[in-house]
C-alpha cells in the first residue's frame, strides 16, 4: 500500500477541531482521495490503473479526501456494493481543478443570490461540492466539516484519463483497521494534514477553510 499511516490517537490532536478544513494525504504533485465500490468494478480499476468494465460514466461519481469520511459512508467496507474501498492518487492540479468548478449542491450552501442564478451554474458545471459533518471512527459526528465531490460527464472522463495518476484497492487495510475499532489505541489511518489551498479566493468561494502552503508539510507517501 502507497498511503502513509499513522495512529489515529497521534493525529487527532494535529487535526482542526472544527471549521473546513479538506484533510487528505498530498505531496508536492499528488493527493489521495477514496471511493468505495463492488467488487467488479473495484477490483478492475486496481487492476487497471483505470475505470472501465462495468463503470458507468454516465452517473455522477463521488470522491472523498478524508478517509474516515469514506469509512462513514461505506460503513468501513461493509455496506453493499461498498465492500472494495479505492485510495485514487490523483494530480494536485486535477484536484484543483475540480474545486475550481465546483458549484454547491443546494443554493443555501452556493454563493448565489438566486435560485435561478444556482441553477443556471449547476447545469453549466459538471461538479458537486458538499460540505458535511466529519465522523469518528464509530460514526460519531463531529463539529467538523468533511467535503465531498461529485463529478459527471465530460469531467469524469477528463478525471479517469489525465488526472489519475494510481489506483489502490485498500480494502485489506480497511478490514485490519476495522477490527481494531474496539480499542483506538491500535487503529492506523492514512496520515492526513490540511490540503493547502492555491488562493483564499478560491477557498472563501467553496467555502472552505484557507491553508496557504507555507502553513503546512506535505506529506509524502512511502
Amino acid at each position: 500500500m502507497q498511503l502513509t499511516t499513522a495512529p489515529y490517537l497521534e493525529q487527532v490532536p494535529r487535526w482542526p477541531q472544527a471549521g473546513r478544513p479538506i484533510l487528505a494525504q498530498w505531496d508536492e504533485s499528488t493527493m489521495w482521495v477514496y471511493q468505495a465500490f463492488r467488487p467488479a468494478i473495484g477490483h478492475f480499476a486496481a487492476a487497471h490503473g483505470r475505470f472501465g468494465g462495468d463503470y458507468s460514466f454516465g452517473r455522477m461519481s463521488w470522491i472523498k479526501p478524508n478517509f474516515l469520511w469514506m469509512m462513514y459512508r461505506s460503513g468501513w467496507g461493509t455496506k453493499a456494493d461498498q465492500e472494495v474501498t479505492l485510495a485514487l492518487r490523483l494530480k494536485r492540479e486535477g484536484f484543483e481543478t475540480l474545486l475550481a468548478e465546483a458549484v454547491a449542491s443546494s443554493l443555501g450552501a452556493s454563493e448565489f443570490a438566486t435560485q435561478a442564478d444556482w441553477k443556471t451554474a449547476v447545469t453549466a458545471s459538471d461538479v458537486r461540492l458538499q460540505w458535511d459533518p466529519d465522523h469518528d471512527p464509530h460514526g460519531q459526528p463531529l463539529p467538523r466539516r468533511a467535503i465531498q465531490l461529485g463529478i459527471r460527464g465530460p469531467t469524469l472522463r477528463r478525471l479517469n484519463e489525465e488526472w489519475l495518476v494510481n489506483v489502490q484497492d485498500i480494502s485489506s487495510f480497511v478490514e485490519r483497521q476495522r477490527a481494531n475499532l474496539h480499542d483506538w489505541a491500535q487503529l492506523q489511518t492514512p496520515l492526513e494534514t490540511p490540503y493547502p489551498l492555491p488562493s483564499s479566493e478560491l477557498a472563501r468561494r467553496i467555502g472552505a477553510d484557507w491553508v496557504s502552503t507555507g502553513e503546512q508539510g506535505a506529506v509524502a507517501p512511502a
